[in-house]
C-alpha cells in the first residue's frame, strides 16, 4: 500500500497508469478480488491481445467488471495515476490544493479538475459514524467576505455560520449550518456526541442546557477569559483557525451549495493529522467504494 511504501515508490505509481491499479487492487482487495456486482469472492483476472486492461469476471454472477466500478473512479476517462496524485496532493496538503492549481499540475482542464477534486471530497464524507466521546469542544463561526458597514460576527450578511464538534486528542466533526439557534446546534450535539461526553463550549445562549444531557458542560466566557484550566474551546477554533486559512489563501472563494464538501476534506485530514505520509491516500481510496458523484455544475463553484 501506498502508506506502507517509500517515496520513489510512491512516485512511480503516480507516473504510471497500470501501476496505480495494481495498487488500487491491493487496497480495495487485499485478500483477493471480490465482485462489486454480487459480492462474491473467487472472481479472475481475464488476459488476452484483445482484453481490456484490468478486467475481471466473476465465477458465480459471471459478470465482468474492473476495480473502478463503484467507485468515485467509475466511467472516468482520466487516467487512474493521475487520480492518485491528486488524491496525495489534496491528503498532504494542509491547507488544500485548489482546482486551477491542480489543472495545471496535472494537464488538464480546470473544469475536469475540479469534478475531479469534488469527486474526491465525496470519498472523504465516508468518515465513519463513531459518537465523540470524552472531552467535547462546540463551537461555531462565519465564513464568507468581508462587507463594507452593516452587522460584522454573528448574523452579519453574506457571511455563512460553520459548526463544529472536536473531541480533544480525537476526531472533528464540522457542518455547514443555516442558522445557529439552539435547536440546530443542540441537536447535531445530541446526534454526534455520546450522553457520556464533557461538553466544553463558550457563553453563546444556543449551548444553555446541555448539562441536562451530557455528563457535564462548562463555559468559558470569552468576555472575560480564553481559557480557565482545562475550560477552553482552543481545539475547535484551531480548526476554524486552519479552515479559514485554507479557504481565504488556497480557495479564495466557496459556495454555499458546496461548502459542506470543504468541510468534509479539512475533517478528514485533521482527522489524520498524525498519520504516516500516504495513509490518507489509502483511506481515500477505502472511502471512495460506493461513493458516485454523477453531476456538479462548475459554474457554482469559483474554487
Amino acid at each position: 500500500m501506498v502508506g506502507e511504501l517509500t517515496f520513489e515508490e510512491r512516485q512511480a505509481i503516480f507516473a504510471d497508469a497500470e501501476r496505480a491499479r495494481a495498487y488500487l487492487e491491493d487496497v480495495r482487495w487485499p485478500d483477493g478480488a471480490t465482485c462489486p456486482h454480487c459480492r462474491a469472492e473467487g472472481a479472475y483476472k481475464l488476459t488476452g491481445a484483445s482484453t481490456r486492461k484490468g478486467l475481471w469476471k466473476c465465477r458465480n454472477c459471471r459478470r465482468q467488471f474492473t476495480v473502478t466500478v463503484g467507485t468515485i473512479f467509475q466511467g472516468s476517462h482520466i487516467p487512474l495515476n493521475k487520480w492518485l496524485y491528486a488524491i496525495h496532493l489534496m491528503c498532504e496538503s494542509k491547507k488544500g490544493i485548489s482546482s486551477n492549481q491542480l489543472h495545471n499540475e496535472l494537464g488538464m482542464t480546470y473544469k475536469t479538475a475540479w469534478f475531479m477534486t469534488h469527486r474526491i471530497r465525496q470519498a472523504m464524507s465516508n468518515d465513519g459514524a463513531a459518537t465523540l466521546d470524552g472531552v467535547v469542544e462546540a463551537d461555531e463561526t462565519y465564513i464568507g467576505g468581508k462587507t463594507r458597514g452593516g452587522k460584522r460576527g454573528r448574523g452579519a450578511e453574506k457571511k455563512t455560520p460553520v459548526f463544529a464538534l472536536v473531541q480533544r486528542e480525537g476526531s472533528v466533526r464540522s457542518f455547514h449550518v443555516q442558522d445557529v439557534r439552539k435547536r440546530t446546534l443542540q441537536g447535531l450535539i445530541a446526534t454526534h456526541v455520546a450522553e457520556t461526553a464533557h461538553i466544553m463550549t463558550d457563553s453563546f445562549f444556543s449551548y444553555r442546557g446541555l448539562e441536562k444531557t451530557f455528563a457535564s458542560h462548562q463555559i468559558v466566557d470569552h468576555g472575560k477569559e480564553y481559557v480557565r484550566g482545562i475550560i477552553h474551546t482552543n481545539f475547535a477554533e484551531s480548526f476554524f483557525s486552519l479552515l479559514k486559512r485554507g479557504i481565504l489563501g488556497t480557495f479564495h472563494h466557496v459556495s454555499r451549495e458546496h461548502l459542506q464538501r470543504y468541510l468534509h476534506e479539512f475533517s478528514f485530514r485533521w482527522n489524520r493529522r498524525d498519520a504516516e505520509a500516504g495513509q490518507r491516500t489509502d483511506d481515500v481510496i477505502r472511502q471512495a467504494i460506493g461513493q458516485r458523484l454523477l453531476y456538479l455544475d462548475s459554474a457554482s463553484c469559483a474554487a
